[in-house]
């Protein structure tokens, strides 16, 4: 008989060669144009901010490094994606927003992900497996212990 941290640890490595399994399937046949899923990452959570976010909120929404989102945001930035903005609620720091190419990018791409998800995930699971699955996933965040808030760092503003 398996003992609750053989089965926890089972249930663990089944989840996350799950999520590697399908983010490598979306990397290799995704239609991404000339941005990498990453950059996507990014662009989804610009997405619901018309004000921008900050490099802090970026790093939580996208699941990545402070180094990580700074780079991507260099690059998106460079190629129209994305603008720095002065920060309204903090005058030493900026915050990262969608440009109107930006935000037609990723319309463009997120139509095309959402298919490409809805074809992952119902060619194993039926809509209650579905549903049954983002609950137990969204349990395992709640009941995550949040680091506590560190203050934040302005962040560097490029010259107008």
């Amino acid at each position: 008989m398996a003992t609750t941290t053989q089965i926890a640890v089972a249930a663990w490595e089944s989840l996350l060669r799950a999520q590697a399994t399908i983010a490598r399937e979306f990397e290799y046949t995704g239609d991404w144009g000339d941005v990498l899923p990453r950059e996507y990452a990014v662009l989804h959570a610009l997405s619901g901010s018309d004000d921008g976010r900050r490099i802090t909120e970026l790093m939580e929404d996208a699941l990545l490094t402070q180094a990580g989102v700074s780079r991507l945001v260099a690059r998106l930035e460079n190629r129209g994606y994305v603008e720095r903005r002065d920060d309204p609620a903090d005058a030493r720091a900026c915050c990262i927003a969608l440009t109107a190419e930006g935000r037609e990018t990723y319309r463009t791409l997120g139509t095309a992900h959402a298919r490409q998800v809805r074809e992952v995930m119902t060619r194993a699971l039926d809509r209650q497996q579905m549903e049954t699955l983002r609950e137990l996933t969204e349990a395992l965040i709640a009941a995550a212990p949040r680091p506590a808030p560190t203050p934040a760092r302005p962040q560097r503003r490029r010259p107008a």
